[in-house]
């Protein structure tokens, strides 16, 4: 989808609550772009900014990350413009222009931030809402406001489906919330054009103008931003983690630590590898990857809950620090509970 310069570039607005997938659909999509080429604003919730770094190999220097903070609410239009001009000048030949919302954001927002926009060369390109179908009746069940999220979404990818046991009633319930489109993935896997080309229609754009938009309640001046309950804790070691010691903090983990991910350094246990760690709910995977080359050795996690104690919890996560690493080459089996949960081991990851 080679970008006329003469054409404005679409600017695609990627949300979804925590864990839904959407750096995952992000990645999937870069990877599989067809040719296009993807600028990408990508925001994180928490000082370690861990969704960009996911992309920014695949991203090169066509990314802008907003780390430590909400997009919609820690820069206003006039500096989202300042963004968006640089990826859309043409010597950065970028075809389409999607901004990855922090998992907590309220896309509403960012929707007004993107139609107010006086960049010329860029267009609003849609809504698209990212649906953890496992998690689909705890979040609504946690966070009404989603339904409205969904109603104004341009596509909805329901993610997720192998997990979820009544994928069918999902897909359903979806379809009757939004207005939109309704895409079923699995690993966030969707073809590029559903994404590139879920342009609101005439009618579409009415609804999500910028008058509209305000009639919705605007959370952020009532104070029922969706982050404003939850808080987030990071953590950054340069110590290895004993594996075991992790595994007996992950599965004691407080019910209110909803959203885990980063990248776990486990020293000589498997000195070729980080893993990266992404817990949703109960569900728990670990990928295994090769260090990047003259990347730090560091252990980078953030975690985020509602009703946590975060400085218990930073204290258990220091404790896993270490420990065992004297002995790592004398202990097959430290690294055993962790293996459980990497996809294709004998025991499939899922819920501890």
């Amino acid at each position: 989808m080679a970008n006329s310069r003469n054409a404005q570039i679409p600017v695609v607005v990627l949300a979804g609550f925590l864990g839904s997938g959407k750096t995952t659909l992000l990645n999937h999509l870069l990877h599989r772009s067809g040719g296009s080429r993807i600028g990408a604003v990508v925001n994180d919730f928490g000082s370690i900014e861990i969704d960009a770094m996911a992309v920014a190999g695949a991203l090169g220097d066509s990314t802008v990350s907003l780390g430590n903070g909400c997009l919609c609410c820690a820069v206003d239009a006039s500096e989202l413009d300042t963004y968006l001009a640089r990826l859309a000048a043409p010597a950065a030949g970028i075809d389409v222009i999607v901004i990855e919302a922090s998992g907590l954001a309220e896309p509403q927002e960012l929707v007004r931030m993107v139609l107010a926009s006086e960049q010329p060369e860029i267009r609003y390109g849609g809504l698209v809402e990212v649906v953890d179908a496992a998690e689909f009746d705890d979040t609504r069940a946690r966070h009404p406001e989603i339904d409205r999220h969904l109603a104004l979404a341009d596509l909805v990818v329901v993610n997720k489906l192998d997990r979820a046991p009544d994928a069918d009633r999902v897909l359903a319930l979806t379809r009757e919330l939004t207005e939109g489109a309704v895409l079923p993935a699995t690993y966030g896997r969707v073809d590029p054009e559903f994404l590139f080309d879920c342009r609101p229609s005439e009618e579409r754009v009415g609804q999500l103008s910028f008058d509209d938009l305000h009639s919705h309640g605007g959370e952020h001046e009532g104070g029922g931003h969706l982050h404003s309950a939850y808080d987030t804790l990071s953590l950054t070691s340069d110590a290895p983690m004993d594996p075991r010691a992790l595994m007996r903090f992950l599965d004691a983990r407080p019910e209110g630590l909803y959203r885990i991910k980063g990248y776990v350094d486990f020293g000589a246990h498997d000195p070729a590898n980080r893993y990266a760690v992404h817990a949703v709910g109960r569900f728990l995977r670990f990928l295994p990857e090769p260090w990047p080359s003259g990347a730090d050795r560091l252990t980078q996690l953030v975690l985020i809950g509602t009703g946590i104690d975060a400085d218990a919890l930073a204290k258990e996560l220091d404790a896993c620090r270490g420990g065992a690493e004297e002995t790592a080459g004398d202990d097959e089996q430290a690294m055993w509970g962790v293996l459980r949960y990497v996809p294709g081991s004998e025991d499939e990851p899922g819920t501890p």
